[in-house]
C-alpha cells in the first residue's frame, strides 16, 4: 500500500480549543490547556501514525491582535510562531467558537489569504450551542468568507465529529514516506513536556494577571530509571507575584507542585521527585534576549 505523510497546521485566536483539539486526536495530552487564553506559546507537534497515514498536527499559539499589554516581545513570539507554522504545511485546520465571528478571527482569516494549502474550517464547542437551529445558517455564513475545503462542526473536549474531521484532512495527505517512527507521538522533549506542565498548573490556579507574566525553566532533569528527579523554576516579573504564586505559609506552590509531578508521572511512567523554586526576573516577558534565552526562539 502506498504510504501518505503531511503537515497539518492547526490555527485559530486564542482559546478557541485548539490543543484540546490537538489531545483528542492523539489520544493524549501533549499540548496543555486552560481556560486563560494563550496558554499555549510555543509550535507543539503531535504525530499520529494510523496504518500506512502518518498526521503530523502543529498546534500553534493563538493569533492575537497586538496592542496594549499584548504588544510584548513575547505576544510577538507567539504571532510569528503561529504564521511561520503555515508555512509548507499540507493542509490546514482553522478554529472559530461557535457562532462568534471576531476581530482575530479576521486577522487569522487575513493570514489564510497567503496560504495556498487547503483550509478546513472547524467550528468547535457546538455542544454549547442553546438553539441548535442556529448552527446551519452560521454554517452557511462563515461559509462564504472563503472556499473553505470543508465546514465541520465539532466539539473537541467530547469528541463530537472529531473523526469526521480527521477523514476530512485525510484527504490531503501527499503519497510520502514517513517521516517519523511510528509509534513516536512529539518532537519535543521530556524537559519541556514537564516545563509545560508546571505552567499549566500555575496558569490554572492563579488569576488574569500573573500567567501572562510568568514562565517556567528546567534547571535539573535527571532520570534514574524508576524516580525522575526534576528541578523547575518559576519565574515572575515582580515580588508581589511572587508573593502570590508561593501563597499563605506556601499552601498555593504546593498545590501546584503537587498536580504537576501526578501529571508527569502519567506522562513519564515513572516516579517524579519535583522542586519548585520561584524567581524574580523583571521585564522577561519584554526582552528578546532573555526570551531566547529561555527557549521562545523560532529556529
Amino acid at each position: 500500500m502506498t504510504q501518505r505523510c503531511g503537515f497539518v497546521a492547526i490555527v485559530g485566536r486564542p482559546n478557541v480549543g485548539k490543543s484540546t483539539l490537538m489531545n483528542r486526536i492523539l489520544g493524549q495530552k501533549i499540548s496543555i490547556t486552560s481556560r486563560r487564553p494563550q496558554t499555549t506559546r510555543h509550535q507543539v507537534m503531535g504525530i499520529k501514525t494510523e496504518g500506512e497515514a502518518q498526521y503530523i498536527y502543529v498546534d500553534t499559539p493563538g493569533i492575537h491582535i497586538l496592542e496594549k499589554d499584548r504588544n510584548k516581545a513575547i505576544n510577538r513570539f507567539m504571532n510569528q510562531a503561529a504564521t511561520q507554522a503555515l508555512r509548507d504545511v499540507d493542509c490546514v485546520v482553522f478554529i472559530i467558537d461557535r457562532t462568534r465571528w471576531t476581530a482575530e478571527d479576521q486577522v487569522v482569516l487575513e493570514r489564510l489569504a497567503r496560504v495556498e494549502a487547503p483550509v478546513i474550517l472547524a467550528v468547535n464547542k457546538v455542544d454549547r450551542l442553546k438553539d441548535k437551529s442556529e448552527l446551519l445558517p452560521w454554517l452557511e455564513s462563515v461559509g462564504a468568507r472563503r472556499d473553505f475545503a470543508a465546514i465541520v462542526p465539532i466539539a473537541a473536549k467530547h469528541g463530537t465529529n472529531v473523526p469526521e474531521l480527521e477523514a476530512e484532512v485525510a484527504r490531503h495527505l501527499p503519497e510520502s514516506v514517513h517521516y517519523f517512527p511510528d509509534d513516536q507521538i512529539t518532537d519535543k522533549s521530556q524537559r519541556f513536556l514537564a516545563a509545560e506542565l508546571v505552567r499549566e498548573k500555575v496558569m490554572r490556579q492563579l488569576g488574569d494577571e500573573l500567567p501572562y507574566q510568568m514562565t517556567v525553566e528546567i534547571e535539573e532533569f535527571r532520570d534514574e530509571g524508576k524516580v525522575v528527579h526534576i528541578s523547575a523554576l518559576i519565574m515572575v516579573e515582580r515580588q508581589g507575584q511572587k508573593k502570590i504564586l508561593i501563597g499563605e505559609r506556601g499552601e498555593r506552590i504546593k498545590k501546584i507542585g503537587r498536580e504537576a509531578r501526578l501529571d508527569m508521572e502519567r506522562v513519564l511512567g515513572a516516579k517524579v521527585m519535583l522542586n519548585l523554586w520561584v524567581k524574580v526576573k523583571r521585564g522577561w516577558s519584554d526582552d528578546e534576549r532573555a526570551l531566547k534565552s529561555l527557549g521562545y526562539d523560532l529556529d
